[in-house]
């Protein structure tokens, strides 16, 4: 039985969980939420998502929600299909959560500050905090100044192989290299550039590009 997801292929939580699916292996289908009408916000999409954000999950009955979340547990429940995206040792899932963390706390909110000021609000025919958006961009050259020295001892930010600390950030340095057109944030820095063109160049990953222009 193929795994729903609730969500939109534009949305960047909804394109973390998708990736996880893929690498793994995982059937799924997407249950389309169109945001723009509220449909998030909706008692029968809350009783889902009490929160009223994507994406939600529904697999033979088991219902999850908030996106980190959701990779960790098929990552755990298949993890012996496909790559291995937790670690092995305890020491080594312990690196995996620590950047899981970084990458929700010091990256992702600064990302989507960006992005709203400088792509979803003018879209939306409202003006972008130009200031606000300086500020974020000053905040995050310092946070990947981290992630290029963190790159410089290991090929991916756990360790030598691809887990989830990886995976995790996809969705949200595509929106920065393209909507939000501060791609030289990471072309600017050697050892995450690298990592970005390996990352990125997953079939996976790519495989969930062609599924999300198929349906924008």
């Amino acid at each position: 039985m193929a795994v729903k997801v609730y969500g939109t292929m534009r949305s960047a939580c909804t394109q973390r969980v998708l990736a996880c699916l893929l690498e793994k292996g995982v059937d799924f289908e997407v249950v389309h939420v169109d945001l723009g009408a509220g449909e998030q916000k909706r008692p029968e999409f809350l009783v889902r998502q009490p929160f009223g954000q994507v994406p939600a999950i529904e697999d033979d009955g088991f219902r999850l929600y908030e996106s980190r979340a959701i990779v960790r547990y098929y990552a755990t429940k298949y993890k012996d299909q496909g790559p291995n995206l937790l670690g092995n040792t305890l020491e080594e899932r312990a690196v995996v959560d620590q950047w899981l963390e970084v990458e929700a706390h010091n990256f992702n909110d600064l990302v989507y500050t960006l992005v709203l000021q400088l792509v979803i609000l003018p879209l939306m025919g409202k003006p972008g905090d130009l200031a606000l958006a300086h500020t974020c961009e000053q905040k995050l050259e310092k946070v990947l100044d981290v992630y290029e020295q963190r790159l410089s001892k290991s090929r991916y930010l756990a360790g030598d192989t691809y887990t989830l600390a990886d995976l995790s950030h996809l969705p949200g340095i595509r929106y920065l290299m393209n909507e939000a057109r501060m791609g030289h944030l990471v072309r600017e820095r050697k050892n995450v550039n690298s990592w970005w063109e390996d990352i990125s160049s997953r079939p996976a990953w790519k495989k969930l590009l062609m599924l999300a222009a198929a349906r924008s």
